[in-house]
């Protein structure tokens, strides 16, 4: 079994890339989507980031209040590493509990998509490594029109995020999302039999 972590910047495209390697037969660990379920049900989580960020961290109902996160965590150095030192650790244990169990099934090709592969040391967990970039422009655009964020909103994102050149450089392999979302598809199911030999 090929163990594959994918990243690249808000609105690149990684997580559609991680939808057709599926198609192909990977599976994917989402490392986002593990980290949000960790902050709101694992108890050491939860009061680690109450710690650091303050009892407004969750709302009454014991809901994450990402809002108040996102402004106590963008707004200020240093804090973002801060959250992501406490969640990461987690995050890599769930990653070596889904790799034992894709190995158990036979699955060729598992896939870690984060999008802090590099900054939280992800790679050291994975085989072989892929950005996914794509012009500036358009991911301003896909993420405002997906989300509920400001062109500004995203940039600050962008900002505690690799840059597209240094992805290009630290990455294995990298997948110009600069064309039709078939071109993507053609990409993606040639990174897949690459590393898989076809199985």
């Amino acid at each position: 079994m090929t163990t594959l972590g994918v990243t690249g910047g808000i609105g690149s495209g990684k997580t559609t890339v991680c939808g057709f390697l599926e198609e192909k037969g990977a599976r994917v660990f989402y490392a986002d989507l593990e980290a949000k379920r960790l902050m709101q049900e694992n108890a050491d989580v939860r009061a680690a980031i109450v710690e650091a960020f303050g009892a407004a961290a969750y709302h009454e109902d014991d809901t994450l209040n990402r809002e108040y996160l996102a402004e106590q965590v963008f707004g200020e150095a240093g804090r973002v590493e801060r959250l992501n030192g406490i969640v990461h650790p987690h995050v890599f244990d769930a990653f070596e509990a889904a790799k034992e169990r894709a190995a158990d099934e036979g699955v060729s090709l598992l896939v870690h998509e984060a999008a802090l592969l590099f900054e939280a040391g992800g790679d050291e967990h994975v085989d072989v490594t892929a950005a996914v970039v794509a012009p500036e422009a358009d991911r301003i655009a896909w993420v405002t029109a997906r989300d509920d964020m400001s062109s500004g909103q995203v940039r600050a994102r962008m900002q505690h995020q690799l840059s597209q050149e240094e992805l290009r450089e630290r990455a294995d392999h990298v997948l110009e999302n600069d064309g039709t979302l078939n071109d993507l598809r053609r990409k993606s199911a040639e990174l897949y039999w690459a590393l898989t030999g076809g199985q």
